[in-house]
C-alpha cells in the first residue's frame, strides 16, 4: 500500500540522517567534510566523508532498479536505460576524486563522456519508442521526485553551493567547511528523492507490464515452461 511505502520512506530518510547529525554530534569530525590529504593541499576534501561514501550506494541502488526495469518491463526500456546511464554516470561523477587520485587524471571525465554519448545515441535512436513509453507511464509519481531531484541537484545545490555566496554571508568568520557540509547534506537529499523516485517508478512500471498483453511468444514460452514442470 502507497503509505505504507511514504511512512517507510520518511522514517528510512530521517533514520539515516540523524545518524549522520548524530555521529559529528558525538564525535566531532568524524564526518570528515574538509580532510587535509598532504601538507600541499590547499583546499582540502571531503570525499572520505560517510555522506559522499553513502551517494554512490545510493545511485547504484538506482541504477540497479533501472536495469530491472529494462529487463523486466520491455515497454519502459526506452525510459529505464537512459535513466540507468544517467545513474552510472553520476557513480562515475561521485568517484571522480577516486579516479584522478589513484588510477588516471581525468580518466573520469572520459568515462562519463563515454557514457553520455551512449545514453544520447541510446535515446535518439529510440526516440519514437521513448515517446510511446513516456505516454504509457505519465504522469508518473516516480518520475516526478526524479525530477524534483534532478531540479535541486543541477539548480539549487549549485546555487547554493557557490562558494562566493558562503564568503559573502560569513564574512571573515568564513570556513570553506561550512560551505561544503551544506552543499553535501543538500545533495544527500536530492539522491533520497532519485532511489524512493526510482522505486517508485519501478513499481508503476511492473503494474504496466502485467496490464500489458503478452505477445503470443512469451505467452507459449510461458506455457511450455509450465507444462515441463507439471501439475505439481
Amino acid at each position: 500500500m502507497a503509505w505504507v511505502r511514504y511512512t517507510s520512506y520518511f522514517f528510512g530518510v530521517a533514520c539515516i540522517t540523524w545518524m549522520l547529525t548524530q555521529l559529528e554530534i558525538t564525535f566531532p569530525g568524524s564526518l570528515k567534510l574538509h580532510v587535509m590529504v598532504n601538507e600541499s593541499d590547499q583546499f582540502g576534501t571531503s570525499e572520505y566523508s560517510p555522506i559522499e561514501i553513502i551517494q554512490p550506494f545510493i545511485l547504484l541502488i538506482c541504477g540497479l532498479l533501472m536495469a530491472w526495469i529494462a529487463r523486466n518491463c520491455p515497454s519502459q526500456r526506452p525510459i529505464a536505460i537512459p535513466f540507468g546511464g544517467l545513474a552510472l554516470a553520476f557513480i562515475i561523477r561521485e568517484l571522480d576524486y577516486f579516479f584522478d587520485r589513484f588510477i588516471v587524471d581525468n580518466l573520469w571525465q572520459a568515462l562519463v563522456a563515454v557514457t553520455g554519448a551512449l545514453v544520447i545515441t541510446y535515446t535518439y535512436r529510440q526516440r519514437k519508442r521513448l515517446k510511446v513509453a513516456w505516454g504509457r507511464i505519465w504522469p508518473s509519481p516516480g518520475i516526478a521526485l526524479l525530477f524534483a531531484g534532478a531540479v535541486i541537484m543541477f539548480a539549487f545545490v549549485s546555487l547554493v553551493g557557490h562558494e562566493p555566496l558562503w564568503m559573502s554571508i560569513l564574512g571573515d568568520s568564513y570556513e570553506r567547511i561550512v560551505k561544503l557540509a551544506v552543499e553535501e547534506f543538500i545533495e544527500l537529499g536530492a539522491y533520497f528523492l532519485w532511489v524512493i523516485g526510482s522505486i517508485e517508478y519501478a513499481l508503476q512500471a511492473r503494474a504496466i507490464a502485467h496490464r500489458e498483453p503478452q505477445p503470443a511468444a512469451q505467452r507459449l514460452r510461458e506455457k511450455r515452461r509450465h507444462d515441463a514442470e507439471g501439475e505439481y
